[in-house]
Parts: structure tokens; sequence; C-alpha cells
């Protein structure tokens, strides 16, 4: 009888241990499952209907097979560097335009679509241009030529298309959008060709004039209900265009910051406003603009930082992301803005060619790795014909309207500066992290709320299962071909 008691009593303590032990596990694989429910990945890939789409399939231990990663990407979220400024598009008067001709309820969509982070893709950053631009229907100023006072200085011009359209995009952000103002060019009395195309010099004589135009400008926004955070010296000071253009050398250009422009923003009670030099393409960044601006107490003192465009690459060579690198490792207390870019040479065919997304999302990852702040997309809006634009410089935009049909055209791009724009908010900080293989891309924030965000990139023509890893935490996620991923954690 004592033999059988013992058996029973041995049986029960197994039966009790099993029981404990798959509760254990259950609760170790429930834990799991919470921490891996915590991520959230979101995926536009070629060749598929994700379009930031939720893909939470693609972690792998969210499904039944376990995959082994052949990249890895930790996160270091205790080491930061650059705050986030903002992403967002230039409000141009070609944009304005093509927004007017479509019905009430397209606009209302296509507002949606950048400026409402639940509904689109969240866009807080704009530019716009301080009179004509070549995404212009004409060529035009805010005063009468020889208006050397700037006694006939009036925006009426812009009270039509433009102004509307930034008041909209305002509101549907939410109430505020951090908006920066650039001119291409004086008007044509003020400079040594007498036209305001084909590049030209301001001539000195004017300078006072053209300093005081840029405070009225932004006066005159302001009072439109249209706060103006900064602006740029000259859009592209070393290109001579066929249309609005102005060619400023570094010392020009420092000059006219240090004795006029500067001085008089401060003498018109807008001092605060925040200037960015250059505005121009990646390059030689460092040695001819940072350092003789940024190494001169006295004209440093008026300069935020530096704007850069991609447009290098027009020589035929690759995109100098390390001139970006070397302004922020020299410059740390000063701030990249990357101010325009754009896919030139409009052809309709091309509105889904995946290349052009992977352009913008290879230049943002590496700008942002590098120290930019922020990311400003060239026009948010054309028309079926890349325009308008005066002088046929027609290009592509991230959407695209066919105002014959009343229909809005998506391309990859604006999906692929979704991932970015949706999900880092202003305020956030770089976090550094190191990648295993160059076959992804890869760069991460930290939300103010503590969100962690990553942004991984796939140009290849495979799909990679990758690691992700931090401090507390790693996940193994398939990325496929030619995609881009969000992981919000």
């Amino acid at each position: 009888m004592k033999v059988i008691t013992q058996i029973f009593l041995s049986a029960f303590i197994l039966m009790q241990l099993s029981c404990f032990t798959s509760k254990l596990t259950a609760q170790k694989s429930n834990a799991s499952s919470q921490k891996n429910n915590k991520i959230k990945v979101f995926t536009t890939a070629e060749n598929t209907n994700w379009k930031l789409s939720l893909s939470n399939d693609l972690i792998s231990n969210n499904t039944t097979q376990q995959k082994t990663s052949t990249v890895s990407i930790i996160v270091n979220t205790e080491k930061t560097d650059q705050t986030f400024l903002g992403i967002g598009g230039a409000i141009t008067d070609a944009s304005a335009e093509v927004f007017a001709k479509l019905s009430p309820e397209k606009q209302q969509e296509f507002l949606n679509a950048y400026y409402d982070k639940n509904k689109g893709i969240g866009y807080t950053l704009a530019r716009t241009n301080i009179h004509s631009c070549d995404f212009s229907s004409d060529s035009y100023t805010y005063i009468a030529e020889g208006d050397k006072d700037l006694k006939t200085f009036n925006i009426d011009h812009d009270r039509k298309y433009r102004i509307p359209l930034i008041k909209k995009a305002i509101k549907t952000a939410g109430g505020k959008l951090t908006l920066f103002v650039s001119p291409w060019s004086p008007p044509a009395f003020m400079k040594d060709n007498n036209d305001i195309l084909h590049g030209g010099v301001l001539l000195p004589e004017f300078a006072p004039s053209w300093a005081l135009y840029y405070a009225k400008f932004i006066k005159a926004y302001e009072k439109e209900g249209i706060p103006v955070w900064g602006l740029t010296v000259q859009n592209e000071p070393m290109a001579r265009q066929s249309w609005e253009s102005c060619i400023y050398t570094p010392e020009a250009e420092r000059d006219f910051l240090k004795n006029h422009l500067g001085p008089t923003l401060e003498k018109e009670g807008l001092g605060s406003k925040n200037v960015i030099i250059w505005d121009h393409n990646r390059g030689d960044m460092l040695t001819t603009r940072a350092n003789l601006v940024f190494s001169d107490p006295e004209v440093s003192k008026y300069a935020w930082g530096i704007g850069f465009h991609w447009y290098e690459t027009w020589n035929g060579g690759p995109p100098q992301f390390e001139s970006v690198a070397k302004v922020h490792e020299a410059f740390p207390n000063k701030n990249l803005l990357f101010t325009e870019g754009c896919i030139e040479r409009f052809n309709a065919s091309k509105y889904q060619f995946w290349g052009n997304a992977e352009r913008y999302g290879t230049n943002m990852i590496h700008d942002f790795n590098n120290g930019t702040v922020g990311w400003t997309d060239w026009n948010i809006l054309l028309d079926q014909n890349g325009g308008p634009n005066h002088v046929g410089n027609f290009c592509f935009a991230p959407i695209h309207a066919d105002t014959t049909k009343d229909e809005l055209i998506y391309t990859p791009m604006y999906y692929y500066i979704g991932h970015f724009s949706k999900f880092i908010r202003p305020n956030a900080k770089r976090v550094l992290e190191t990648i295993s293989d160059k076959s992804l891309l890869s760069t991460s924030f930290k939300n103010s709320d503590g969100q962690l965000i990553i942004i991984v990139m796939n140009q290849s023509e495979k799909e990679i299962v990758y690691s992700l890893e931090n401090q507390t935490a790693k996940t193994t996620i398939t990325i496929p071909a030619h995609a881009i991923q969000t992981i919000v954690n």
C-alpha cells in the first residue's frame, strides 16, 4: 500500500510540474507575442499592393516558420544626434495653380494626402517662392519696375492661388506648418544684366532695397495669417539659369547677409527668423560657404544653418553625401536642411517608375544619417505635363493631377517620402545604429514620446531577412525586394 501511495504521489507531482511548465511556456509565448505586438511594420514594395501598408506578417515571430536573418541592424537608443525639424515640399505658383483646377472633393483629398498625419503622410515643413520662379506661369515681382523705395510693394498676385493653398495646408496640418521662403532673383533693375532671368548679380546700390524686400514679403504673408519660420538668402546662387536666377560668390553672399539682410531683419523686428545660406547643391558646401560664413562671428550670428539640393549629380558623379557629414562635423551647432530635390525631365510614362522612389529613399536616409535636420521636396503638385513652367523646365512631383479628368496620380515617390514624414515627428532625435551589410539602408529616430522609428530600405532584387536589435529586444523581419519599411516600436 505504501508503494502504491508513493507511485500516486510521484505521478501527481509530475503532473503538477508539467502543468506549471506548460503554463510558464504559455506565459513566455504570450509575453513574446505581446512584445512583438508592440512593433508595427509598414511596407511599400514594388509589384505588390503594399503602399504604406501594415504588414506585421513579415515579422518572423508572428509566422509559423522561423527565418534566419542575414543582416543585423543594431539600434543604440542611448546615443543620439540631431533634432528633427520636419519633412515637406514646396508650395509653388505651379502647385497652387494646378490645385485650383481640381474639384473641391479632389482638393480635399490632396490636402489630406499630404498634410493630415492620420489620413495622409503628415507633412510639417513647407517652402515657397518670393515672387516668381521657373515653376510660375510667368515672371513677376511685387513692385513696379524701378521702384527702389518699394512704395508699390504688394502681394496681390499671390492672393489668387498661392496664399489660399498655403492657408488650407496649414489648417489641414493641424494649424501649424514650418514655412521658409526663398527668392530666385531680385527685380531686373536691381541686377547688372537688367534681367530677372539668366543669372546676373545684385548691384551694390540696390542691396539695401533688396534686403528690405525680404522683410516686406515676410510681414505681408504674416499679415495674411501665414507665419514665416525662416528664409534662404538665394536659391542656387551659383547657377546661371534660363529662368529667374542670380549669382552670389561666397564672399558676396557673406557680405549681403552681414551688411544688409541680417541687420535689416533685426531692424524690422524679424531678427528671430531663421536664415539659411547656400541653398544649392551638395559638394563644396564646407570650403566655399560654411567655412566662410560660420567661421566669422559677425555674420555667423545671423545664420541658422545651411541648405542644400541634390543636383550635383548633373555632372555625372554620385551624390556627395560626405560633404553633408563634413559640415555637420565641423559646425555641429549649425543646422543642415535639404531645401530642394525632384526627379528632372518629366515623362508621363514613368509615373510609376520605382527607381525614382528609390532615389528619394536613398537620399533621405544618407542625408539624415549625416546630420540633416529636415528634408524639403520640390513642387507638391504638378499637372499631367509636369508643369506649369514658363521656361519649359518640366519635372516630376510625388503627386500629379490630370486636370482634364480631375484625377490625382500618386507616384511611388509619395509613399517613400511618407515612410519618413508620417512617422518621424518634429523634435525627434536621431539615434545611432550599426548595420552589418550594405545590402540594406537604414536610419532611426526616437520621437519625443519615446516611440522608436526605424526606416529600412532594400534596393536589391531579392527579399532580405534581417534582425532588428536594441538594448532590450531582437526581432526578425523580412523585407521584400525593392521595398521600404518603417518599423514603429
